[in-house]
């Protein structure tokens, strides 16, 4: 289990004062900045789970994610992960837990992915008998078995990643970080890892955090989301409900002669603004709908509204 309680995290920086006068004075009066980054997180994620993290650049997604693997210290709070507290960086927690980025390679650029898998293997002391046994699973299942001799430089992006993957569940970890498994990914390579992930989740049941911007790698794996706004949880429950939210609103799409927007309203007041848009506006196109999980997702993200 996953278990976070009144988790902080902020981040003390210089301010740079613009000119040559301003870089002579912060030379001796440097003015410090500190900004939160989490602010009292509480977080509970059970075995066989996998929660989507979303937000927007900054909203303290990544950030939440290194403290649990441990890469970095909360300021305050505290947070286990089956009973580690991840900062201490046991070897017996790192030996069950994998984070996986997707803009961050721990397999050798020159060598055969093989070559990668064998000092993975000595690192976290796996035995014969499993090493080849997950060996065998993970390039069938990924259908990448013929590309494991290959430099890595030389695969494509999406056999990178699957070779990523890979590396990281080796040793069959029982809790797993995604940050951004498909960022960069064209279409044909997304959907073969959200299909690989699904797969992997429902044989081996690990604890599962995911952050992506990409809703269908939300849409298609994960039935429970957190939603985090300047690092704050402004939502945390079932995808279903967030589909819910907005049931009784309207999604106006407007395309004016300057610009494309989207406008969100109340469907008893659908008329009332309908008129507004056309009468105060160069109106070129319009388009009436359900919103979609993206537009109640925006919205939850930009009013800040809490739904818990």
């Amino acid at each position: 289990m996953i278990k976070v309680t009144e988790l902080r995290k902020t981040f003390t920086s210089y301010v740079k004062e613009p000119g040559l006068l301003g870089s002579l004075q912060g030379l001796f009066h440097r003015r410090e900045v500190t900004k939160a980054a989490l602010k009292s997180i509480d977080l509970e994620i059970n075995p066989g789970e996998i929660v989507g993290l979303i937000g927007a650049n900054g909203a303290g997604k990544t950030t939440l994610v290194k403290i649990l693997a441990g890469i970095v210290h909360p300021t305050s709070g505290t947070a286990t992960v089956m009973g580690f507290k991840p900062w201490e960086r046991s070897n017996d927690y790192r030996k069950q837990m994998c984070l996986i980025m997707g803009q961050k390679a721990q397999v050798w650029w020159d060598l055969p992915a093989l070559d990668s898998f064998l000092l993975l293997k000595e690192i976290y002391q796996i035995d014969d008998r499993l090493y080849k046994k997950n060996l065998e699973f993970l390039a069938d299942t990924l259908m990448i078995k013929d590309q494991l001799k290959t430099p890595v430089r030389k695969l494509s992006l999406g056999e990178r990643m699957k070779v990523e993957l890979m590396a990281a569940l080796l040793h069959q970890p029982r809790v797993i970080f995604l940050d951004e498994p498909t960022i960069g990914l064209d279409i044909s390579a997304q959907k073969a890892v959200r299909e690989f992930l699904r797969n992997y989740q429902v044989e081996f049941k690990p604890i599962t955090i995911l952050t992506s911007h990409y809703m269908e790698d939300i849409k298609e794996l994960c039935p429970r989301i957190v939603i985090i706004k300047e690092g704050e949880f402004v939502y945390d429950g079932s995808l279903s409900k967030v589909q819910r939210l907005l049931g009784d609103n309207k999604v106006l799409s407007v395309t004016t002669g300057e610009k494309t927007f989207k406008v969100t309203v109340p469907r008893a007041d659908l008329a009332r603004k309908t008129t507004e848009l056309f009468s105060g506006n160069d109106i070129q196109d319009l388009n009436i709908h359900d919103p979609s999980i993206e537009d109640i997702i925006e919205s939850i993200m930009r009013t800040g509204v809490s739904t818990r």
